[in-house]
């Protein structure tokens, strides 16, 4: 297993190991900042988005590329929603989705998975059996970066089932850093689910005693 993993650097340049390696670690920080509801996990996770999006263009991926663009974006996005000011009231909270919330990520999953596959045909991509898994992670991943902004329990949901489909795949494709970083956020992300679940009844049961 630990030469299956080296083998897929042996003809990588220090530059990409290293911008590699970077991203893993910052989206590690990410995933664990988000955990702890630390808004730390907006510049954490641009600076390993950015990463990303790069080596996966240079390796040709588009739909993983489109995901951690998309990712940079909605952290941006993220980043203000979770930094607006205002009294105790205002503040964002985790919450479940409510029948319009659903409606909108399922909408957005299709979206984005219609998208992406457009794109590959657009630039002409033969696309491969693991193409259509990206694809479909895709659709995954903007749902769940969308929900993350507005502090959805569900996110968690779709970051460990995303996370379950890409960690193969990675592996599959030899990039070896990044499933063995998609194995670690699965890692986090059921233990944040945990974590915010137990935020949430215990905030639901403050409104229940008032």
């Amino acid at each position: 297993m630990i030469e299956f993993f080296l083998n897929a650097y042996k003809d990588a340049s220090t530059i990409q190991i290293v911008l590699e390696f970077v991203a893993f670690v910052f989206g590690i920080l990410s995933v664990w900042f988000a955990k702890k509801e630390n808004i730390l996990v907006y510049p954490t996770g641009l600076i390993a988005t950015i990463i990303t999006t790069y080596l996966l263009y240079i390796a040709g991926y588009l739909g993983d590329m489109m995901i951690n663009g998309y990712f940079t974006i909605m952290s941006i996005y993220g980043w203000y929603n979770w930094a607006r000011k205002g009294n105790e009231t205002d503040n964002l909270l985790i919450t479940r989705t409510n029948n319009r919330e659903k409606i909108i990520g399922i909408a957005l999953f299709f979206v984005t998975v219609f998208v992406v596959f457009g794109i590959y045909n657009f630039f002409d991509y033969e696309i491969k059996k693991d193409n259509y898994i990206d694809i479909f992670a895709s659709g995954i991943f903007f749902t769940g970066m969308w929900y993350m902004a507005k502090k959805k329990i569900e996110n968690w949901t779709l970051w460990i089932l995303g996370d379950l489909i890409v960690t193969p795949l990675y592996a599959y494709r030899g990039l070896g850093m990044l499933s063995l970083q998609y194995l670690i956020f699965t890692i986090l992300a059921i233990s944040a689910y945990l974590e915010w679940k137990k935020i949430l009844n215990n905030s639901q049961n403050l409104e229940v005693q008032k």
